[in-house]
């Protein structure tokens, strides 16, 4: 097996090359074009926003957040033995090259999404986003591995902005399709979204080669003492357990990231939805704003891993929490396309930075010279999926219960002040977090 020299620089850009990969479903699927092609075709004159799947009548967009809580679910509960699997049989790429092409080909499957197929969109929709979840869980388990703890906020920080980079550019292609369609001799206005479904699907699968080939192999665990598999998983699932158990910076970092991920990823996901409802902006004024959110990310990304090394991870996660719960209140009183594009710009400053400074402190929490990475992280994983799971059905049942999104909006800002609450108690490891 190849050995991992740490702080390598060309390993790193071959690592970072996966967020550029996989930020393209992040970007294209789950916050710009499908929303706002979803929304667009499910929202007719007849039923207003409201559709039949499988014959139940429910809110489109309630419809999707509960689709995409649904797979966040199932990864939850699949993701600790799995990642357990892939430590005792030393298989974490291959199970990181497996959830890449599964969530690749779900999105060229949303070519063919139209009104007419709808529970056939649905099902790819939550398909492509388990595949996104485990790809990121296997990836994320590397940092530890290619970086020293000093140097792992500036890479994690590195790889968030190689998926901003990536995910823009393949959403200017995508938008030249969309809005120039008469360049192309296009004339059905659905091609050129279901077109940038399929590049999705191409550009995750193809630029996802690079770190393919980069990466080694896990070394398989020592545990195997049980001679079958399924039980030597739960041994490894176990032991790291019972190790985080002991560890009382983890057992404390966890549920704080439980709650502020909960109110950061659903206002990710939903922010073109709400702009669609409340504001009636038209879908290619959203999607070049959130274009410019990613951009505006790359900075904050950057900002963030510069302010930790002078102040350290909690403290500043701490003041990144309560800008997302400014947010959260003002995005309940905005009224103007003015105040939506400053607020977005804010969302951009601060998504950046908390996804990238959680990643790297949770990475420099973990025992040093740990092997079993991915049995580790996937307990990391889990909290945000589980969180997400929360935040998207909180979100969604608001909505179906007041038929007012602003509600929902606001309800976020619950999750931030329980996340912020119980950051402060980590305020005692703060120090041995400053580089």
């Amino acid at each position: 097996m190849q050995v991992i020299r740490k702080n390598d620089k060309r390993l790193i850009r071959s690592w970072s090359m996966y967020d550029w990969a996989n930020s393209a479903y992040n970007l294209v699927i789950t916050s710009t074009i499908f929303p706002a092609y979803y929304t667009a075709i499910t929202t007719t004159e007849e039923r207003g926003d409201v559709v039949v799947f499988f014959g139940v009548e429910v809110i489109n967009t309630a419809l999707s957040n509960f689709t995409l809580a649904l797979a966040y679910l199932i990864m939850a509960v699949c993701l600790p033995f799995l990642s357990a699997y892939a430590d005792v049989q030393g298989r974490k790429k291959q199970m990181m090259m497996f959830f890449t092409y599964f969530g690749a080909f779900s999105c060229m499957g949303l070519f063919f999404f139209k009104l007419e197929t709808l529970e056939l969109g649905i099902i790819l929709f939550g398909m492509a986003a388990m595949g996104y979840i485990g790809g990121v869980l296997f990836n994320n388990s590397y940092l530890p591995e290619i970086a020293t703890p000093d140097r792992q906020d500036k890479v994690s920080a590195q790889g968030f902005a190689y998926g901003y980079v990536g995910c823009v550019t393949l959403q200017i292609i995508c938008l030249i399709f969309i809005l120039k369609p008469d360049w192309f001799g296009i004339t059905d206005g659905s091609f050129g979204p279901r077109l940038s479904f399929l590049l999705v699907g191409l550009w995750w699968a193809g630029f996802s080669n690079i770190p393919f080939r980069a990466l080694p192999n896990n070394r398989r665990s020592e545990i195997r003492a049980a001679k079958n598999l399924v039980r030597t998983v739960v041994i490894e699932f176990k032991i790291v357990l019972r190790k985080i158990k002991r560890l009382q910076r983890i057992r404390r970092f966890l549920p704080a990231y439980f709650f502020y991920a909960a109110g950061v990823q659903t206002v990710m996901i939903v922010a073109a939805a709400f702009g669609a409802k409340e504001l009636q902006l038209e879908s290619s004024k959203l999607i070049i704003t959130i274009l410019l959110i990613q951009l505006v990310a790359i900075l904050g990304a950057i900002l963030m891993s510069r302010l930790s090394s002078v102040f350290g991870n909690i403290k500043v996660l701490i003041s990144v929490v309560l800008v997302w719960l400014g947010i959260c209140v003002a995005s309940f009183y905005i009224t103007t396309e003015i105040q939506f594009y400053i607020l977005a710009c804010i969302v951009g400053l601060v998504m950046g930075g908390i996804q990238s400074l959680s990643r790297s402190t949770y990475s420099k929490l973990l025992p040093e010279n740990v092997s079993d990475t991915a049995s580790f992280f996937s307990f990391y994983d889990v909290t945000e999926k589980l969180a997400i799971v929360m935040g998207l059905v909180s979100f969604a049942l608001i909505e179906q219960l007041s038929h007012n999104i602003r509600y929902s909006a606001l309800f976020l800002s619950v999750f931030f002040i329980i996340g912020g609450s119980l950051l402060l108690r980590m305020l005692r490891f703060n120090k041995a977090l400053t580089p």
